[in-house]
Formats: C-alpha cells, structure tokens, sequence
C-alpha cells in the first residue's frame, strides 16, 4: 500500500494503490478495480545543508541533503545522516537564515544550530553530608529519569528529588535530553 490515495483512470476518483515496481514512474495497482497503471514519480529538489552538531562541549560541522520545501522548526528534532560521517538524531537548537529565525524552509537556511539528543551529558547534583557533590554522566537521550527513583552513580546512590528541564521548569519524569539538571539526595 502507498500512503496517498492515487487517480485511477478506470475507476474515475482517488483510490488506495499497491506499488509494484518503483522508478522514474511507479508502476501501481488500483486495490478497488485491479487495474495496473503508471503514476508520474514529483522529484523534490534537495539542498545540502550545513549543519552544526554541539555534543556537550564540543561542536562539528555536518552536511546533509534535505527537500528544499520541507519546514524546519526550533526545538524539531532532525537526523542529521552526513554520508561522509556517523548519523546522529539532534534537536534543532537555532536556525540561521540571513538573521536569526524560529521557523524556515531549508532553502531559506544557511545554517541549522543543533544539539546531540541520541547521547547527551547530564549533569547530577547529590547531597551528601550537607555539601552538594557535582557529577556528570553520558547517557542515552530517551533513558527517563523520575523524581523518586534510586540510581547509583559513580559509588553515589541516591534517590532523585528535583528535574530541572532545559527550557524552563522542573518535571517529575523527563528524558535525559530535555533535562538540565537532576538533584539527588544520598541513601
């Protein structure tokens, strides 16, 4: 099945269709009639995109290709696939027209400012005999931290008391890439 209803000519109206072969036309197949038929493939055009991929303190430059009419969003994530270079999910941290914008069509974009999110730094406060003892670890961007939990870090355990996000605010449950900050209290 194709995700798009298609024209089918013999049946007059937009049906569902199966793809038989792929190509510079699709050859399909209406699943109301049976009819098969060639569909017309639209060609995106692409741009090559420079982007900017911080990762905790250190910052590298990727180029990817993306189709010129899609829409790029702050705080949107983006897989950054650089074929001469690893692939890394990130989240859109600023994009970089001829100013500063929220939102733009990649080919309005020069530069797209983006933050590692598949593995991120996070940075851990706990208590401990009235001092704070600073930590920081490598996790994986989607592990979920709660308030309330117990994790032992670094010969540390401690229950997790306080999740201070990126943008603003606390939460009692968020993934390790929007989080800031999580304060724990010695066990």
């Amino acid at each position: 099945m194709l995700d798009d209803q298609i024209f089918c000519p013999v049946c007059g109206v937009d049906t569902e269709h199966a793809l038989i072969k792929s190509g510079q036309e699709n050859l399909v197949r209406c699943e109301e009639c049976e009819t098969v038929h060639s569909v017309q493939v639209k060609r995106e055009r692409l741009v090559n995109l420079k982007v900017i991929v911080s990762n905790d303190e250190r910052s590298e430059p990727y180029l990817i290709n993306i189709p010129a009419k899609e829409v790029l969003r702050v705080g949107d994530e983006l897989l950054v696939d650089d074929p001469a270079k690893d692939v890394v999910m990130t989240q859109i941290s600023s994009l970089e027209t001829d100013r500063r914008v929220n939102v733009a069509p990649a080919e309005d974009v020069k530069t797209v400012w983006a933050r590692a999110t598949d593995e991120v730094p996070l940075k851990i406060s706990v208590y401990r005999s009235g001092k704070s003892h600073p930590l920081k670890i490598s996790v994986a961007g989607d592990e979920v931290f709660e308030v309330g939990e117990v994790r032992k870090v670094e010969g540390f355990k401690f229950v997790i008391v306080k999740i201070k996000l990126r943008g603003e605010g606390f939460a009692d449950v968020a993934g390790a890439k929007d989080i800031q900050r999580v304060w724990g209290r010695e066990l």
